[in-house]
């Protein structure tokens, strides 16, 4: 099953969602994560690269894409992850995925000294890895598309 992270700009929180999500999926589930953008900046954001690394993930590899470089192999589920809170427009995914909203507070916003962005990140990253928990603990297998998607929308809600 693949699962696709979506946000405007694809550098830092849907790309921060891909790699927490490669990394601590368990391995009995046939899943793997992508990101994109509705408008990929083009670069990954370099504080999106360091709080990878201060977490042990390698960051190497990581690129800003369009979610059309998936037009032919489409995702199972699309999670967008902007901040609709803070009034930021949300991409659309068209297809037959299962559709969710995790937002997500964006850190490379903040206007402030290193010390405190890289807080903002790390922060982002334990909300990321707290519905990531939620998510591997459901049985899905169980699941059918119907109750996977509220349990989808359940999680983004933590």
């Amino acid at each position: 099953m693949k699962v696709l992270f979506l946000c405007t700009h694809n550098s830092c929180r849907s790309v921060l969602s891909e790699a927490l999500f490669n990394t601590l999926v368990p391995d009995y589930l046939d899943m793997h994560a992508i990101s994109a953008g509705s408008q990929p900046s083009g670069r990954v954001n370099p504080d999106t690269l360091r709080a990878l690394e201060r977490a042990g993930i390698d960051s190497t590899g990581y690129t800003s894409k369009s979610s059309e470089a998936f037009a032919d192999d489409p995702p199972d589920i699309v999670i967008t992850v902007c901040d609709r809170a803070a009034q930021e427009p949300c991409p659309l995914f068209l297809g037959p995925a299962l559709k969710a909203h995790w937002g997500l507070e964006d850190p490379s916003a903040i206007e402030a000294g290193q010390a405190e962005r890289d807080a903002a990140f790390d922060t982002t990253m334990a909300k990321i890895r707290q519905r990531f928990a939620a998510f591997f603990a459901l049985p899905l297998q169980e699941f059918d598309r119907e109750r996977l998607a509220h349990e989808l929308e359940r999680i983004g809600e933590l």
